[in-house]
């Protein structure tokens, strides 16, 4: 293959990452193919971070995941872009691995597997089925994680492949051309800030770069390592990210899903909630006896979402 394109790697962070950020910028600083630039896009109102490399650029910008991601990226002078989350450790040829293999194939976006739903314990695996939340894909082995009817997630439980075709991912490391990034036009997106959680930002973005016709890869052998994985959400954050995750799905599936869906698909949407909702029941009166269920907070979550379609009904195709 011909020599690969440059690129400049563009990091989001609140400067408290500290040693895993640092571990990032070393791994940038020694790529088989590095940077031409190191954008670092730090939250106004947070203290410039003390790690360094000594060549990255500090730029401060609103606060937000999808504020501080969703940006013009006027300092960015190359064709391609590197996003990354302060907490990656790269190999030493992992950029080299995911950009070769993006352009081999033809793809316009590459992200790394940052959760590897295939490594998770079997009853995890198996829970997260049952209540309809992601299911292991049989056949297709060259699809990897992907959004289906009712919002349902598909993944690969058997990579043979160093890389597959996706219409979601882990957005903490991926790779793509400015100009594609534009096109998902990711600021009118900036609702997923004004819950206490973005989450799931990262299934909105690759679910509009699937909507605007740019071909997605996720790779399993990258190299990059997600440092932060694993984190468990608890206590008074679990409880504001259960709002969250309810006000977002519901915003992002009444945007980006039902309007695509034809009428049969409507149906089998409709369908697939209640059967999530039945299957949940059991797991609900536990969690709730345990005080943990969070069912108002859904709710709570569900009626933002419901006042934010009403007001902006401009962006419902």
């Amino acid at each position: 293959m011909d020599k690969l394109p440059a690129y400049t790697a563009v990091v989001r962070t609140l400067g408290i990452a500290g040693e895993k950020y640092q571990t990032l910028l070393n791994s940038l600083n020694k790529q088989s193919h590095p940077p031409t630039a190191v954008l670092v896009y730090l939250a106004e109102g947070y203290q410039k971070p003390k790690e360094t490399i000594g060549t990255e650029k500090i730029i401060i910008v609103p606060k937000g995941m999808v504020a501080q991601r969703a940006l013009d990226y006027d300092e960015v002078l190359t064709e391609w872009i590197l996003f990354l989350d302060d907490d990656m450790e790269i190999a030493f040829d992992g950029v080299e691995r995911i950009l070769r293999d993006t352009i081999a194939n033809n793809a316009d976006v590459c992200a790394i597997d940052g959760f590897p739903h295939h490594l998770l314990p079997r009853l995890v695996k198996m829970k997260m089925a049952l209540l309809l939340s992601a299911i292991p894909r049989i056949g297709k082995p060259h699809m990897g994680y992907t959004v289906g009817i009712g919002d349902v997630e598909y993944y690969n439980n058997n990579p043979t492949s160093d890389y597959a075709w996706s219409t979601t991912n882990s957005g903490n490391a991926f790779i793509c051309k400015k100009d594609d990034f534009k096109k998902v036009n990711f600021k009118e997106d900036i609702w997923l800030d004004e819950a206490p959680y973005a989450y799931p930002e990262d299934k909105v973005m690759f679910y509009k770069m699937h909507l605007a016709g740019l071909k997605i890869l996720t790779h399993y052998t990258s190299g990059f390592i997600h440092l932060d994985a694993g984190t468990a959400v608890q206590g008074c954050r679990a409880s504001k990210m259960a709002f969250s995750a309810a006000r977002n799905n519901y915003i992002f599936e009444h945007l980006y899903l039902l309007p695509y869906y034809s009428r049969a698909k409507r149906c089998i949407y409709y369908a697939l909630h209640f059967i999530r909702t039945f299957c949940n029941a059991p797991v609900s009166l536990v969690k709730k006896i345990k005080g943990q269920s969070f069912s108002k907070e859904r709710k709570d979550g569900i009626n933002s979402a419901k006042s934010f379609l009403s007001k902006d009904r401009s962006r419902e195709k």
